[in-house]
Order: C-alpha cells, then sequence, then structure tokens
C-alpha cells in the first residue's frame, strides 16, 4: 500500500533549519497544524501553539517535545471566534516575542451545524477567514519588523466550488453548511492575493496553501455516509503528516523560487480557480472584511 501511496502523493523532505526564528501556528493542537509544529520545531525554531482550547495544546506541546528533546514550542489561548480573545493573543505576542517570523493561519471549521462567532458571525466564515483576516492584521507590524517573514493561508481544493455571496456572508438568507465552507475557502485564496499586493514590498510574502484531502479533526462534522466513503477510499487520503507537506515547503522553500500570492498544492506552485485570481472580488472582500471588523487597513 505504501508504494501506490508514494505514487499518487508527492514525497518531499528539506534539511534547512529554521534556528533563530519564531513561527505561529494557529489550530496546532491537533492535525495538520500539530504536524506543521513538530516540522519547524524539529527545524530548531521557537514554535508557538495558538489553540483555543489550552489543555489539548499542552498536550500537544508535551507530544512534540516527546519527539523533538530540544524543542522550543509554547501555548498560547486564542479562540478565533472571537475577537477580544484574539486581540489578547496578540497583545501577548507583542509582550513575549521580539519577532515573528511565520504566521500559519491553518485553524479551521469544516461543514458544521450553523452557530456564530461571538461577534455573530456564521462561524466557518467567521474563523476560516475573519479571525485569521483580523489575527494577520493585529501582527502585520511584527512581521513586518522581522522581515523577510512570512503568511501562511491553509486554503482547500474545494475553493473552486466557491462564490463570495456579499448578500449573505453570514448565512444570512438561508444556511448550507458545504456552501458555506468553499466560500470561506475561496475567501482565504482571495485573502492570500490581496495580501500579497500590499506587502511584497515590506519584505512579507503569503502564500494560500491547499493540503489536500486529509484524515483530521476538522472533518468531525462531516455526515456518516461521506466519513465511510473516506474510508474505503482511505487510499486517497492523506495522513496529516502528509497534509502538513506543503506547508512546510511554502516555509522553507527560498523565496526565489516562491510566488508571493501564489497558491501552492503537493510542493509546487498550482493553478487555482478563476474566482480564485478575481482581483475585483478580493479587494471587495478585503473592504468589506474591515468594515465588518471595524479596522483600517490600507
Amino acid at each position: 500500500m505504501q508504494a501506490v501511496r508514494s505514487l499518487i502523493f508527492t514525497s518531499w523532505s528539506s534539511d534547512v533549519r529554521l534556528d533563530g526564528k519564531t513561527a505561529i501556528v494557529t489550530g496546532a493542537n491537533t492535525g495538520i497544524g500539530k504536524e506543521t509544529a513538530l516540522d519547524l520545531a524539529r527545524r530548531g525554531a521557537r514554535v508557538i501553539l495558538a489553540c483555543r482550547d489550552v489543555a489539548k495544546g499542552k498536550q500537544a506541546t508535551s507530544d512534540i517535545m516527546k519527539e523533538v528533546g530540544a524543542a522550543k514550542v509554547v501555548v498560547g489561548k486564542l479562540d478565533l471566534a472571537d475577537t477580544n480573545s484574539i486581540c489578547e493573543f496578540a497583545e501577548n505576542i507583542y509582550n513575549t516575542e521580539k519577532a515573528l517570523h511565520y504566521l500559519i493561519n491553518n485553524a479551521g471549521v469544516a461543514i458544521c451545524p450553523y452557530s456564530t462567532t461571538v461577534d455573530g458571525y456564521e462561524m466557518q466564515f467567521g474563523v476560516n477567514h475573519l479571525g485569521h483576516f483580523f489575527l494577520t492584521f493585529l501582527l502585520l507590524d511584527l512581521l513586518k519588523h522581522s522581515a523577510p517573514s512570512r503568511v501562511i493561508n491553509v486554503a482547500s481544493a474545494t475553493h473552486t466550488m466557491g462564490r463570495i455571496n456579499f448578500d449573505g456572508l453570514s448565512s444570512e438568507k438561508g444556511y448550507h453548511p458545504v456552501k458555506a465552507y468553499v466560500q470561506s475557502k475561496l475567501a482565504n485564496v482571495l485573502f492570500t492575493r490581496e495580501l500579497a499586493k500590499r506587502t511584497e514590498a515590506e519584505g512579507v510574502t503569503v502564500y494560500a496553501v491547499d493540503p489536500g484531502v486529509v484524515n483530521s479533526d476538522v472533518m468531525r462534522h462531516m455526515r456518516r455516509p461521506l466519513q465511510v466513503m473516506f474510508k474505503r477510499f482511505s487510499l486517497l487520503v492523506k495522513s496529516p503528516a502528509e497534509g502538513a507537506y506543503t506547508t512546510a515547503y511554502c516555509v522553507v522553500t527560498p523565496e526565489d523560487q516562491m510566488v508571493t500570492g501564489g497558491y501552492y498544492r503537493d510542493c509546487k506552485s498550482a493553478a487555482c480557480s478563476r474566482a480564485g485570481r478575481d482581483d475585483g472580488t478580493a479587494l471587495k472582500l478585503w473592504a468589506v472584511s474591515c468594515h465588518l471588523l471595524g479596522i483600517r487597513w490600507r
């Protein structure tokens, strides 16, 4: 089976070290985020596990330290569904960290029953897009100060099915969990594109990542028939470690081999959807996101 999987999925490795670098990984207590944090810790980076559940974050920290004895990993409380929590997390980062070289916006909610964030936004759009948009806004000065630095947004191939419904970003006119999810993933791609234009001259590059279909906790809300299908076709489903490869690739690959604002899959540049390349929609989404969050981001 392993031989067959090696034909399906890209095999990638790198011995690049990250000693002296600091990274934040959101949603790092499980799945792709945890594997990403482990990879960066192995390379010598200081890694901050930004987690809603601090107890699970501490367990992930313990697990990583068992794998990497000299790992420099700490936990920070971050609830992306609560702008107050995001503000508190960012304030703590400025109080404790002199530099930030990598912000990995990995956490996500997928295909869940309808609920809202503390601030009243549909949960998937609120966490997957608005939460990370606001976090990046708050931490951008530190990223600029630490340049060259990178922002990596974990998106999904499902963005190709999405459209930005500006008349119902929070599903005011009816909720469909899949439509809400793919809208949030398209938002990740568009945010990457627009942010890259605004930060390239300041030494901050930005990449969107499609990790592939990964067997992770983010799929816990998936209906049982789909879970059964996933098990039947497990050969085509990546492990969390395999799902983290492209994120790590976008962290360590030399800048002259990368394209800021680009979309990456299987450790190489890939084409995103036409909707994901729509500069007009990206700019409008940027303006609307700032309005919803009550911020000015030029």
